[in-house]
């Protein structure tokens, strides 16, 4: 679903991402990891096109990353992604259809189908600026599940939730992980991380530490916690 092969991003002489390489198999619940800066963002703009490689190359199902066609089943939920606070969250899955071009008939399906998946029955038709974060995010991720794509990149999915929006947005995850949608995410939680995600790659002032299961990455009694740290501070 995902392979980068030598992907670099250079601005002037900085390298934000430098010569990575990996990929992500269909089914997988991938998860790239890295502290502030270390170049994640970059990646998944680069993947999505909103920003194009140095050098390299980036594939999604199969296709160049600079093909609109290879993003044609993909949902994408942004870190601190933004819905008008006049907008219900059905009038903003409405609009999300819209500009995916889907048939006007079956919008209203489409969008109790992703109301009663993300949890928010009964509060689909209150304005979202009375929403708390957490049920932001659920109708971000419900966004980013229009159209039913098969495979997810989310950039920092719990950003700002408290411990309940959370375990939600986990248990939301696990769900689909459960129904074969390919997941690609950047957190910082890396305990979140290691209940939802097969595999994780870490990297760090742009380069690839290593890429591996996360029960290989922990199999010693470690937390994904401590092998981030002790990578990342070398």
């Amino acid at each position: 679903m995902i392979e980068l092969n030598a992907a670099t991003k250079r601005y002037g002489s900085l390298a934000a991402v430098d010569n990575v390489s990996f990929s992500v198999k269909a089914g997988e619940s991938f998860a790239l990891l890295g502290p502030n800066g270390a170049g994640k963002t970059t990646i998944v703009k680069m993947l999505l096109d909103f920003t194009r490689p140095s050098s390299g190359s980036l594939l999604l199902n199969g296709l160049s990353s600079t093909d609109a066609a290879s993003r044609a089943a993909v949902g994408y939920l942004a870190e601190n992604h933004h819905i008008p606070p006049y907008l219900s969250g059905w009038q903003y899955l409405e609009r999300c259809a819209q500009l995916l071009d889907i048939n006007p008939s079956a919008v209203p399906e489409q969008c109790r189908r992703i109301v009663d998946l993300i949890g928010m029955q009964g509060r689909e038709h209150t304005k979202t600026g009375t929403y708390s974060k957490g049920m932001i995010q659920r109708f971000g991720l419900g966004a980013a599940l229009m159209g039913n794509p098969k495979l997810l990149i989310l950039d920092e999915p719990t950003s700002g939730l408290d411990p309940i929006g959370i375990r939600e947005i986990r248990q939301l995850l696990e769900s689909l992980k459960k129904q074969g949608i390919t997941i690609f995410l950047n957190s910082h939680l890396l305990s979140e991380v290691e209940k939802i995600c097969d595999n994780a790659a870490i990297i760090n002032n742009g380069r690839l530490l290593v890429k591996d299961t996360i029960s290989s990455l922990i199999k010693d009694g470690d937390s994904l916690e401590d092998v981030f740290v002790r990578l990342v501070k070398g």
